[in-house]
């Protein structure tokens, strides 16, 4: 498997769910869905995602006979406006109608039914399925578009002969998905999607995962060298051979070798890095990323030498801005992982909130999103399935300025960092690996070359 772009969002509660899972793939990354929340409710999350077929989406459905007031609280919890509606309220069911937002008004009519309000199916647009499939039946974006553009509608219903529904391709996703050529899709051309797992209930986890079709599954482990870890790649690869583990996280050569001998496909670095994760300043174990990421590229490197094998690093942690990805790659990553990087924008898993704060005397609303760590007491709070036996936090929260769709933040990283490899004389991250000089720059050279004081980063604090 390989990336279009070396990015992956971490698994955290705050990062990815099912839209920054989407989001990411679409531009050619991938999505890590987190562990810390009941098995039902991560399976639900993975097959949200691998359900999206390239612009053709398995839709949320009502049944004539739903009440108005249930349609509202999902519009709610889920942002969805539009809804399909089958006689039996069942995604392959037969359609009758459709429904809006703007069908209907919850002061007055939440106590009706579905079928007072909808439009039925004699005045909507709709197509069979045969009408956007290709020759040999595969499903055709450009066909799908084509007609929608034809109808003026935003969606599009699409059913079989016997009038079941099948998808609903929506005018803004069928265009994103044209525009987004470097999307990651597996053989049955559907978005990649990772799962995370843990050390403790995997053996229940990880079938439950690869039953719903996850592509790639993580353990998520804050100390990844260690008896548990072992236990847990030795059941997968037993059991799931045919399924990439990346497992972690670890810090020293002496880590990547244990993950290796264990059967690990891919290694991740990193711990107590994070910018809301205080490891390290709550106990003083962990290592600088950059020192950390350099060490096991060294051990990778000399591993390939030896075998051939060649196991691919994703650095976890310290990325603020695109110049940090270019670093992580220049010292021997393959990829990272981001948490703070992405959490500010629409498609986190974070609820976006509006604060308000005194400018010139002025009361100024600033919107931002919600930001914590897997060890922190929120963390915690939500869920029992991660560091519940901790009596310390791990972890913080803070509030992270929101910066709108991923597509539009993500996009310009992009060209920063394909711009920083090309001026670095490299073509790609391998040319990276093998001919990149990083150097240390001391806080007077920062200043000189003209950044501020405040932007010039302080010495790391003392680890063991």
């Amino acid at each position: 498997m390989k990336l279009n772009m070396p990015i992956l969002s971490a698994a955290m509660q705050a990062v990815t769910g099912p839209m920054m899972a989407i989001a990411m793939a679409k531009l050619g990354g991938a999505g890590v869905i987190f562990c810390s929340q009941p098995i039902e409710d991560e399976t639900n999350m993975v097959r949200e995602v691998k359900s999206y077929r390239a612009g053709f989406v398995v839709p949320d459905v009502f049944s004539t006979e739903d009440l108005l007031e249930t349609v509202q609280k999902r519009i709610d919890e889920r942002g969805y406006s539009t809804f399909p509606i089958t006689e039996d309220g069942k995604p392959t069911g037969r359609l009758v109608g459709y429904l809006t937002k703007n069908d209907f008004d919850p002061s007055r009519h939440s106590r009706l039914k579905v079928r007072d309000r909808m439009v039925p199916i004699e005045k909507i647009a709709y197509t069979l399925l045969k009408n956007v499939t290709d020759n040999e039946g595969r499903l055709d974006l450009g066909k799908a578009y084509d007609i929608l553009m034809e109808s003026h509608h935003g969606s599009l219903p699409i059913v079989d002969e016997k009038m079941k529904l099948i998808y609903v391709a929506f005018r803004k996703d069928v265009r994103e998905h044209l525009e987004n050529p470097l999307e990651l899709l597996d053989c049955k051309k559907r978005l990649v999607c990772g799962a995370a797992i843990n050390t403790r209930d995997y053996e229940e986890r990880a079938p439950a995962l690869v039953e719903a079709e996850a592509d790639f599954l993580v353990i998520d482990s804050s100390q990844g060298y260690s008896d548990y870890s072992e236990e847990c790649l030795r059941y997968l690869k037993k059991n799931f051979a045919e399924t990439p583990v990346i497992a972690g996280n670890i810090i020293t050569e002496e880590g990547f070798k244990f993950l290796v001998d264990n059967g690990a496909d891919g290694v991740k670095i990193g711990m107590g890095s994070g910018s809301i994760c205080i490891t390290q300043e709550q106990i003083k174990v962990g290592r600088g990323q950059g020192t950390a990421v350099n060490e096991v590229a060294k051990a990778r490197d000399k591993l390939f030498e030896e075998t051939g094998e060649y196991i691919p690093l994703v650095s976890d942690g310290g990325v603020l801005t695109a110049s940090d990805i270019t670093i992580a790659l220049a010292l021997g990553a393959d990829s990272v992982m981001v948490g703070r990087y992405v959490v500010g924008s629409e498609e986190s898993n974070s609820k976006r909130l509006t604060r308000h704060r005194i400018v010139d005397r002025r009361t100024v609303p600033e919107i931002v999103k919600q930001y914590w760590g897997e060890g922190s007491a929120r963390a915690r709070e939500w869920s029992r399935m991660r560091y519940y036996h901790m009596s310390f936090e791990e972890g913080i929260e803070i509030e992270v300025s929101y910066v709108g769709p991923l597509r539009d933040y993500m996009l310009p990283s992009l060209t920063m960092v394909k711009d920083g490899i090309r001026k670095a004389g490299c073509r790609n991250i391998e040319e990276l690996h093998k001919n990149s000089v990083v150097e240390v720059l001391s806080a007077l050279s920062l200043s000189v070359s003209g950044e501020k004081p405040s932007s010039i980063p302080t010495p790391p604090k003392t680890i063991s």
